[in-house]
């Protein structure tokens, strides 16, 4: 099933049904243990619509499906990643580490953004004025229960300044978060079964309506399983109302980096269409 926070409610997508309900509690929601089941309940109350009804809704306007959840992400996941990461920061010395925890037991995870930081699908995400190679990093992103659990999935942007991070790795902060640093959306895939790892990851960025890149790797490439990066978040962390894991980028444009105006969009199968434009910061 598919959950969408609209501006003026909730809209449930299960198979070819669809349930209109009232605006809810997101942070009472995703702090559930039993999402899927209490939602399938849930829903029955709710005003039935055709498909056909539910997709206009959604075509009005969607926001960002979350309540105050933290956002945290997994680095240099995929070998794509690792060898990208190793290339911009050579110059600075840096290249090592991200080989180093590439094939480590212990993953690179770090927070990413609080809910003011995040933007709605169709929105502006913002790249900085003092970066000079901007780029969007699509990722499957998790939904977990505050036990640790993974509830289900959305599609997440996880915005990046290459320049900084490339300078020094101990810049990483100011290159991943900020004002308008991440996008998730357009909604909350609900589901007790793991994301099937054929499942394929797609970038595509347009500019002046012209696709400028695009990119697409298979979950078959993560290196980590998304279990495994929620369990090594939890260890020594709570999270009282569930929050979001990134779990790293496969697809790193080269040579390129976004300008304002662009249009960014990531498509994860099962999920759907994130789409974002670019302004700066």
């Amino acid at each position: 099933m598919k959950i969408y926070k609209l501006p003026s409610g909730t809209l449930l997508l299960n198979g070819t049904e669809a349930f209109f309900g009232p605006e809810i509690n997101w942070d009472a929601l995703l702090a559930r243990e039993d999402l899927k089941d209490y939602l399938n309940k849930e829903s029955k109350t709710w005003k039935t619509l055709s498909p056909e009804e539910g997709y206009e809704l959604i075509a009005k306007g969607i926001l960002a499906p979350m309540g105050n959840q933290e956002i945290w992400a997994a680095g240099v996941t995929y070998f794509r990643s690792r060898t990208a990461r190793m290339e911009e920061s050579q110059d600075a010395g840096g290249a090592d580490f991200y080989d180093k925890v590439y094939n480590a037991d212990r993953p690179e995870l770090f927070f990413k953004a609080t809910a003011s930081r995040v933007s709605a699908p169709g929105t502006t995400v913002n790249i900085r004025k003092d970066s000079t190679w901007d780029v969007p990093e699509p990722e499957l992103t998790l939904v977990i229960s505050p036990s640790g659990k993974i509830q289900g999935y959305t599609c997440g942007n996880d915005m990046s300044s290459r320049s900084i991070e490339g300078e020094n790795p101990l810049y990483l902060p100011q290159a991943k978060v900020y004002a308008g640093c991440a996008a998730i959306g357009p909604c909350l895939f609900i589901t007790d079964k793991a994301i099937e790892e054929t499942a394929t990851i797609r970038l595509e960025i347009f500019r002046e309506d012209v696709l400028a890149f695009s990119g697409e790797t298979a979950l078959t490439q993560l290196k980590r399983k998304p279990q495994e990066l929620a369990d090594w978040l939890f260890r020594a962390n709570t999270f009282p109302i569930g929050c979001f894991l990134m779990t790293g980028t496969g697809i790193v444009p080269d040579d390129f980096t976004l300008e304002v105006g662009d249009k960014v969009r990531i498509s994860i199968d099962e999920i759907g269409s994130l789409e974002n434009f670019i302004e700066k910061i």
